[in-house]
């Protein structure tokens, strides 16, 4: 596999990262260290995990995962930008604001936003490529671009305030139907 062709993989896989780190972003305005840490960190830590798992599963578990995998991400994604627009909306919940970088709110985002690098590790084996270089290259690259998206979401979120985290919120549940508009009808 090229160098070029696993950037594109890489930064194509994380764009739902990217995606829901800029609603992240956005939500918590302003953005701290650590948030800014622990949601790059287990963004690209699931995102590097993924493919590796997919490889080594191999074809034997491709079809049971992929009837599936569509509609966890869905599921989870259309949980969590639904708790995203009613905390928004809802200005009693000011001070139990969940921290999307946290606990299992954040555990969820980050398995929704990597499913994909499931299959791409179940491709990459099908192919015969070796997974490590490309599990790093994803990992990293998921990384950065949730950082990247966290602080761009904190700088829209102080200007434009609750109305931007119910459009990140729509956001979140739109990159959930698109998921599952992929596989069922493309």
């Amino acid at each position: 596999m090229s160098t070029i062709t696993l950037i594109f993989i890489a930064v194509a896989l994380a764009m739902d990262a990217f995606a829901v780190a800029l609603a992240a972003g956005v939500m918590l305005h302003p953005v701290n260290k650590r948030q800014l840490f622990r949601l790059g960190f287990h963004f690209g830590l699931f995102q590097g995990m993924m493919p590796v798992l997919g490889w080594v599963a191999g074809l034997s578990i491709q079809n049971l995962i992929s009837n599936i995998d569509h509609w966890i991400a869905f599921g989870l994604l259309t949980y969590v930008g639904g708790k995203m627009i009613h905390e928004a909306l809802n200005p009693d919940n000011e001070r139990s604001k969940t921290d999307p970088t946290r606990g299992k709110t954040m555990i969820m985002l980050a398995i929704a936003t990597s499913i994909d690098a499931l299959a791409v590790g179940l491709s990459l084996a099908v192919i015969g490529v070796s997974i490590l270089t490309p599990a790093v290259v994803i990992g990293i690259t998921a990384a950065i671009l949730t950082v990247i998206g966290m602080l761009l979401g904190g700088r829209i979120g102080q200007i434009w305030g609750k109305r931007v985290e119910i459009v990140g919120g729509i956001i979140l549940i739109g990159i959930g139907v698109n998921i599952l508009y992929q596989h069922l009808w493309v």
